[in-house]
């Protein structure tokens, strides 16, 4: 028996649980409060894709009398072949069965449906990958096609990453969602329900908490809670989670409680100890912390407890115990670098920081505490948490899933890594900031950072001020230029439609974007339209940015709000225009394209010089080092040879220093006594030693013996050092 039950329901992702259970999971552990976690999602998905489940929904098919498409004709007429290979699959995209890539590729081997239609246009794409990759993409287009015929045979709410997402989509009303629930069950409830009582009964919890990090799911958050009421009316049940922290702030529907008990806001350690100590105890007085629930058949919000949340320091380590690890399958869905990365291998979920640290920017939900509340995490506290998943799960693979990682916190995690010679591969989401020198991105590199994602937004310095984001597209390109050369992949978001942007402004941006790439600066991006949410700067205060919202009544659901734009342009023609572009921009093509050949009405020329971002990465910067900047040294201890160097006569005695690294090697010359000083210094400056040198602290100690440290510092040996490992930081 566990007091508590932590359930993911479907769908999020694939290869990877979504986090916020083990994050959960990690804090009850401080508090002694035994817990069982479960991701429903995989574990449908596995019952689902199965030879027993694919079976059971072809023959639930031959019973519907509906008219088939051609496309779902044939994967009928295929089935025994989808039946027969379908365990195979499964397992290979487990990583289980490598061998397989080889019979995948060779063809027919899968039963092919529409969705390998595409794979004439994507050829040149994965045509050099990897075969295990390749196999990859062909399994997974396989997957979609079944996925194609459960929505239109079995329940047309499915989706991989996402189920009945409309019914939680923006939904100020309860009232859809409600009727769907008093509907039937369909068949994808009842595997999710049957797994459910199967755990129900083996764990016997007290309380069940149901994350819900997205629209996608909240229908199967609402049968499962439905289940448990009809059947097991003892067990307290709460919702929280990304959903409701966004979406659920101003609910006023009491309808929502005949399903949970409770429902909990932000930070989630401190509501779920008092939501024990309720189910626990028989206190007269009950304590809440930011919770909603029903009292004389009206919702009341209660955040009653003088207790403060609790600090990062404080709430765990993360604990992915429980979930089937070993169960989650890889998919690459599309040739976007960044997101084969998303659904492609297993990565544990860490967080650097709570909040952002930045928190200005006028499109996000920067009024919302787990935005608003910014917290770093000791660096020293991290790399323990690192070690500890690492010996808990056997992956040493880390998503940090920060709002912005802060850059002096990652150089810091990047430091810890190396000093305790640690082997991890990570990646995480930044602000393009001018702090990304090259030395800081090549130190993250050496650490294990494999790639970036960050906001370019609108490329056009108008907007990026009126967002408020900090920083211009000729920082951006500098930025992500050191992140290139350092040999990590930069993914840049991209939005169009922002309040105020005009035709041409979408346009220029698009010709920024295309010089990005052909430049070789930006390996990875994704468009998005620009959506107004409630609790961003735009939303709370649309007359200030020209946009007028629809005011609907909010009993339910409030985020995405609908509005119109004063300039009256419509921004969705440009979709498929700027997607189609990028697609091939990511593939190293079509530079030479005139933009309008992206669209098929007319637009302005661009007004961008054509070498705008080449001349930007051609810039000098000029910057004095300064005093409190850390020096480290990356490199090893070197090979050491004396020699006299004889001129005019004159003779003197010098230094040769030979290094190894792991790729090349190097030697530099020196005079004898500068170069000993230069030899004891290494060993203090490495990046194994705990202590920190500073700029000035060099300067200092060189000076003891010598004099001008800058005609020493900017010399040709101590450059090539430079080029080589010796980092200012």
């Amino acid at each position: 028996m566990k007091e508590t039950l932590l359930i993911t329901p479907p769908f999020t992702q694939l290869n990877t649980p979504y986090p916020a259970t083990a994050y959960l999971k990690g804090f009850l552990n401080t508090k002694n409060i035994s817990a069982f976690q479960m991701d429903l999602g995989i574990e449908v998905i596995l019952e689902l894709f199965s030879r027993k489940g694919l079976m059971k929904i072809f023959k639930i098919s031959e019973s519907k009398n509906i008219e088939l498409s051609d496309n779902i004709q044939r994967i009928v007429a295929l089935q025994n072949e989808y039946i027969k290979t379908i365990d195979s699959v499964i397992t290979f995209l487990q990583g289980k069965q490598p061998t397989l890539a080889r019979q995948i590729c060779s063809g027919n081997f899968l039963p092919e449906a529409s969705r390998f239609e595409q794979l004439d246009d994507l050829e040149y794409a994965f045509g050099t990958m990897g075969m295990q990759d390749k196999a990859k993409h062909l399994a997974t287009l396989y997957l979609e096609d079944l996925s194609d015929f459960i929505v239109e045979c079995i329940d047309k709410n499915f989706g991989f990453s996402r189920y009945a997402e409309r019914l939680g989509r923006s939904a100020n009303s309860f009232d859809e969602l409600y009727s769907e629930l008093n509907k039937e069950t369909t068949f994808i409830d009842q595997i999710t329900l049957r797994i459910l009582k199967d755990r129900i009964e083996t764990v016997d919890p007290k309380l069940v908490l149901i994350s819900v990090p997205f629209p996608g799911n909240l229908y199967s958050a609402f049968r499962c809670a439905q289940f448990l009421k009809a059947n097991y009316p003892e067990i307290k049940i709460s919702m929280g989670g990304g959903f409701p922290n966004t979406e659920l702030r101003q609910l006023k529907d009491n309808r929502v409680f005949e399903f949970f008990d409770f429902i909990t806001l932000d930070d989630g350690e401190l509501p779920v100890e008092l939501l024990h100590n309720f189910v626990s105890s028989s206190a007269v007085e009950n304590q809440f912390k930011r919770t909603f629930l029903l009292e004389n058949n009206e919702v009341v919000y209660k955040n009653n407890t003088l207790k403060n949340d609790y600090k990062q320091s404080e709430v765990g380590t993360p604990d992915y115990s429980d979930l089937f690890l070993d169960k989650y399958i890889s998919v690459i869905e599309i040739a976007n670098p960044m997101h084969s990365l998303w659904s492609d291998g297993r990565w544990n979920k860490l967080t650097m920081a709570h909040g952002c640290y930045w928190g200005k920017c006028t499109f996000c939900d920067i009024s919302l505490d787990y935005i608003k509340i910014y917290e770093p995490i000791a660096a020293k506290i991290l790399v323990d948490r690192i070690e500890e998943i690492i010996a808990q799960t056997g992956e040493n693979g880390f998503h940090f899933v920060d709002e912005a990682a802060p850059p002096a916190l990652m150089r810091e995690v990047a430091l810890e890594i190396l000093r305790r010679n640690l082997s991890v591969t990570w990646w995480t989401n930044i602000r393009f900031e001018k702090s990304f020198t090259q030395d800081l991105c090549l130190l993250l590199k050496l650490s294990g950072c494999i790639a970036v994602s960050g906001g370019l937004e609108v490329a056009s310095d108008r907007l990026l001020e009126l967002i408020k984001k900090g920083v211009t597209v000729e920082q951006v390109a500098q930025v992500t230029r050191n992140f290139t050369e350092s040999g990590i992949m930069v993914h840049a978001y991209l939005m169009y439609g922002y309040p105020t942007q005009t035709v041409q402004e979408t346009i220029d941006s698009l010709e920024m974007v295309r010089q990005l790439f052909e430049i070789g600066v930006l390996q990875s991006g994704f468009w998005h339209q620009f959506a107004m949410t409630a609790h961003s700067p735009v939303g709370i205060n649309p007359e200030e940015f020209g946009v007028i919202p629809v005011i609907n009544e909010i009993t339910f659901a409030n985020n995405d709000v609908a509005f119109t734009d004063k300039t009256g342009i419509d921004h969705d023609k440009f979709s498929f225009g700027l997607k189609k572009s990028l697609f091939n921009y990511m593939h190293g093509i079509c530079f030479d394209y005139d933009l309008q050949d992206w669209f098929d009405f007319k637009i302005p020329r661009t007004k961008i010089e054509p070498d705008f971002i080449q001349n930007a990465l051609q810039k000098e910067t000029f910057f004095s080092t300064k005093t409190n900047a850390k020096i480290i040294w990356i490199g090893g201890i070197p090979l050491v040879e004396t020699f006299t160097k004889s001129k005019k006569g004159n003779s003197w005695e010098m230094i040769k220093l030979f290094f190894h690294q792991k790729t090349h090697s190097f030697e530099i010359s020196l005079e004898q006594d500068k170069g000993n000083w230069l030899l004891e210094k290494l060993k203090f400056l490495s990046v194994s030693n705990e202590q920190r040198f500073t700029f000035q602290q060099l300067k200092n100690d060189f000076e003891l013996q010598f004099e001008d440290f800058e005609l020493f510092w900017y010399s040709k040996p101590i450059n090539t050092l430079k080029e080589f490992g010796l980092l200012t930081l």
